[in-house]
């Protein structure tokens, strides 16, 4: 009964289980590598005898600036078996949010690929604590960072045996920081137990369901939110694991997906609706053998989703999380009650945020704090907790205090006390509506809803909506500055290749499901989106680029007349 959850038994057991099942990386000059769990962990067993070396104690923080591969996979492990934290680096972040990621976690040792060495170079001279750079290849090319190694020539000479030692659960294992749309990003600090949950409840128990059968790849970022954990959930079942590395493109995943037998994917939705381009012209390309394709980070729109079941035969699922919920919060999985229900009526509940993952307590409240009715109208804050929430950030007592609260309502729905000793719950930011069956639809941010005359209207239902049209690639909706109506929306969009598309077959298209006040006030065309570090539509930027005030005309009703 005190066995502790650590994940030193995690790899161990796909070592001992599936020795010879394969980890593969598509390598940044196209070709690939390819070895086993067995050889991964005595390369692991070889890092964190070099980390002792380096004389990195308990505690201590190494830094990762990298893709997706297999060097990154032993860094997953390397650290936090051996009773340090990995502290994985979003090289995506302004510079001055980058230094302040590293600085922030107090990483002594930066492993850097070599094709993000000028990011780090860039940057070295501000950065406090760093003691030694080893750049993740066999050899260091040309640079400015000192002292500095490769990773080869670390690892070389060092025990393929190494003594873990007996760790607490409850220690830190790494660490992510949030991407900082709305200040400087904040550190987020995971334990074993959370993460060891996280795999077995969040990513398997009737949600992902990943299994020792699949062929896993994470098109995700390694770096962030932990790729989802499932690089992790994908050792603790001894799944096939495939790293694309620098190679995000439609095409090579597509073919990756297609020669790898790939059974399990996961990105965010620019991603497939990238690959779906790619697909139409590429015929010969089947992706036939994906069973399901878990999509994140922005609400995918029912449209895309149609056109994988039918046209590719791969389904899409939806999940909901965030840096702070290590990052698996629900999932769009279909109960009895649902998979019953005509296909349309099931493609509605697929396109939201789903049912909450094993473990995972949610409360929808008012601004008063009370809980909103299940009646999936209603709109609220999702409050979250469970063993993988976590329960403050890294050096930020006072937000500390405002995202986290005890003062929530039992809920009508579950029974729940509301004294529970299972932890505060965290305020995600996220509006969001509940149904009778217990289904979650992340309405919009709290930041990004648009509060037109006094009534909400969901920015990403317009979105989703926008995107179903033909004629459109890509749509993102915004509020802003109105001078009677406080604000109203404004959408931008990025037309297919060759559309003929213009604002009055867009507002004739949401005219089908909308009512007339919540349809964009002006339209802009542009030919790409900005996106965020992590592959989000850049809201704020955009905000910042129209920045204006829309004028009342004289006639004009009110928004929800």
């Amino acid at each position: 009964m005190g066995a502790q959850l650590t994940l030193d038994k995690m790899l161990e057991r796909a070592v001992d289980l599936f020795p010879d099942r394969e980890l593969v990386t598509k390598l940044p000059d196209g070709s690939t590598h390819r070895y086993t769990y067995a050889d991964a962990y005595e390369r692991i067993n070889q890092l964190a005898g070099a980390l002792d070396d380096l004389g990195l104690e308990e505690g201590d923080r190494v830094g990762v600036v990298a893709t997706n591969h297999y060097r990154h996979y032993e860094l997953y492990f390397g650290p936090a078996c051996s009773g340090r934290s990995i502290h994985m680096c979003n090289m995506r972040l302004p510079d001055h949010h980058f230094v302040h990621t590293i600085d922030d976690a107090e990483d002594r040792v930066i492993f850097v690929d070599p094709g993000l060495i000028e990011k780090v170079e860039a940057n070295a001279d501000d950065l406090e604590t760093v003691e030694q750079y080893v750049v993740l290849d066999d050899e260091v090319p040309e640079t400015s960072l000192e002292p500095v190694t490769d990773y080869e020539s670390l690892l070389e000479g060092q025990s393929t045996d190494y003594e873990w030692p007996d760790l607490d659960e409850d220690a830190e294992y790494g660490m992510c920081h949030t991407s900082g749309t709305t200040g400087l990003p904040k550190g987020v600090a995971y334990s074993h137990r959370a993460m060891f949950l996280h795999s077995i409840m969040g990513g398997h128990t009737d949600a992902n369901a990943i299994s020792e059968r699949d062929t896993v790849l994470p098109v995700v970022p390694m770096f962030h939110a932990n790729g989802w954990g499932i690089p992790y959930g994908a050792t603790l079942v001894g799944a096939k694991q495939v790293f694309p590395s620098v190679h995000t493109d439609p095409e090579t995943i597509a073919r990756l997906i297609d020669e790898e037998d790939v059974t399990f994917s996961a990105a965010v939705p620019t991603i497939w609706l990238e690959m779906a381009e790619f697909l139409d012209e590429n015929p010969e390309v089947d992706i036939s053998n994906i069973d399901r394709l878990t999509v994140g980070g922005s609400a995918p729109p029912e449209s895309l989703i149609r056109k994988y079941d039918e046209e590719y035969d791969a389904p899409i699922i939806q999940g909901w999380g965030m840096t702070e919920t290590s990052p698996l919060g629900s999932l769009s999985t279909l109960r009895k009650e649902v998979a019953e229900l005509p296909s349309d009526e099931q493609y509605e509940y697929r396109a939201k945020a789903g049912l909450p993952v094993p473990g995972m307590q949610t409360r929808i409240v008012d601004d008063d704090g009370e809980e909103v009715p299940a009646d999936g109208k209603t709109m609220g804050e999702l409050l979250v907790r469970s063993p993988w929430v976590t329960d403050g950030y890294h050096n930020r007592p006072e937000e500390n205090e405002q995202s986290f609260t005890d003062d929530v309502p039992a809920s009508d729905t579950s029974g729940e006390s509301a004294d529970s000793s299972a932890g505060r719950y965290l305020r995600t930011g996220d509006i969001a509506t509940r149904d009778e069956m217990g289904y979650i639809d992340i309405v919009d941010r709290d930041k990004d809803v648009i509060k037109s005359g006094g009534e909400w209207i969901s920015s990403v239902q317009l979105e989703n909506e926008l995107i179903a049209h033909e004629g459109v690639r890509e749509a993102t909706v915004i509020g802003v500055d109105h001078e009677r109506w406080q604000e109203r929306p404004l959408a931008v969009v990025v037309p297919t290749a060759d559309a003929d598309v213009d604002e009055d077959d867009l507002e004739a298209h949401l005219l089908e499901t909308f009512p007339s006040w919540w349809l964009p006030d002006e339209y802009r065309f542009i030919e790409e989106i900005p996106k965020t570090s992590t592959g989000k539509f850049d809201k704020k930027s955009l905000r910042d680029e129209f920045d204006i005030v829309l004028e009342a005309e004289d006639d004009e009703p009110a928004p929800h007349q």
